[in-house]
């Protein structure tokens, strides 16, 4: 299959093959997405085989405004409604109980709920629109890969699998959006991103539970990102918790016999005199810039083969550094650097 590239001019063209049931790749706020007509069941299919997704893991469903919502979701309460009106469009993701047969077992990975997005980006909202069906989206790369966060990172996993990539440039967060459950009575964040749980409790004047639990095998997950191993490059991450570890690291680093790779701030980078085997990337100054950094640095030291570890900057578990450090130690399984 021929994958093309489509600008904002091409936006008919993209729309087309949407509606024809195929996979068009689609820029957002947070992560690239791969999109197709969530209502065209044969058309998800080929968002998993392209992926290669596990089949019981959910699909976020991306919309143009609440009333796309409401066509398939039940009527929305009014804390979701006080919810929708603060944060949409933009990086919170809603999961709501649906009517009933309107959407297909294969975008809700066999649940009667289903993840509702707006996505702040003009692009794609003027694609959903033009197109008239909402979309799945899970993020445009092979299943447990770094998300992609420019569109040439999805032509590296997908070239041949898809029809098209919307390039709109780089995406703003680097992060995917906050998953909340609102199908229960207690609502609950599933996945943390840039909107926190304070944020949400301010608006609905009600305490959001933590939701974020290891699945088992026979568990069927509510939201992405619940029960397998994400944003996992080929060499092994590892977590350096604070600063003053990563004299120690690169002391570890000098003894390797691979290329060892680093992500840190510029501040980390500038301080040590690193070992010739170290080949470094920045994450800019703050967390901010290193969430956004995040996938960029894990794609770029996996497509050097010579790396065979990743020590990469932990940081506070709060604000954006909570969705940072969910990402991090999912890509690192949960392995930290030990002095």
């Amino acid at each position: 299959m021929d994958t093309k590239i489509y600008t904002a001019d091409d936006l008919v063209a993209a729309a087309k093959d949407i509606v024809d049931g195929k996979l068009v790749s689609f820029p957002t706020e947070t992560v690239y997405g791969l999109g197709a007509d969530a209502t065209n069941e044969d058309a998800v299919k080929q968002v998993y085989a392209a992926k290669g997704r596990p089949s019981d893991n959910p699909l976020i469903v991306h919309v143009d405004g609440p009333e796309m919502v409401e066509r398939y979701a039940q009527p929305l309460s009014d804390e979701a409604k006080k919810l929708i009106n603060t944060f949409w469009p933009g990086p919170l993701t809603i999961i709501f109980n649906l009517k009933d047969n309107v959407l297909s077992k294969t975008v809700t990975g066999g649940l009667d709920t289903a993840a509702f997005r707006n996505p702040n980006n003009d692009v794609t909202l003027s694609l959903i629109k033009e197109a008239g069906v909402p979309i799945v989206g899970p993020s445009a790369n092979t299943s447990g890969k770094p998300s992609p966060t420019l569109a040439k990172h999805v032509y590296h996993d997908l070239k041949g699998k898809i029809a098209g990539i919307l390039d709109d440039g780089e995406c703003q967060y680097g992060v995917e959006s906050t998953v909340l459950d609102m199908s229960t009575d207690q609502p609950a964040i599933l996945r943390p991103g840039a909107i926190s749980a304070e944020q949400i409790e301010e608006i609905i004047n009600k305490p959001v539970l933590d939701e974020r639990v290891h699945l088992s095998d026979s568990q069927i997950p509510k939201a992405p990102g619940m029960k397998y191993k994400h944003y996992a490059p080929s060499a092994q991450v590892y977590i350096v918790d604070s600063t003053s570890d990563f004299k120690e690291a690169a002391k570890w680093a000098s003894q390797q016999d691979h290329t060892v790779g680093v992500m840190a701030t510029d501040t980390v980078l500038n301080d040590i005199d690193w070992p010739d085997n170290v080949e470094t990337f920045s994450l800019g100054d703050t967390v901010l810039s290193a969430s956004h950094a995040l996938f960029a640095g894990l794609r770029h030291f996996d497509n050097e083969e010579e790396v065979k570890s990743i020590l990469t900057q932990g940081f506070a578990n709060q604000g954006i550094g909570e969705a940072y450090m969910n990402r991090l130690n999912k890509s690192a399984g949960q392995k930290h650097f030990n002095k």
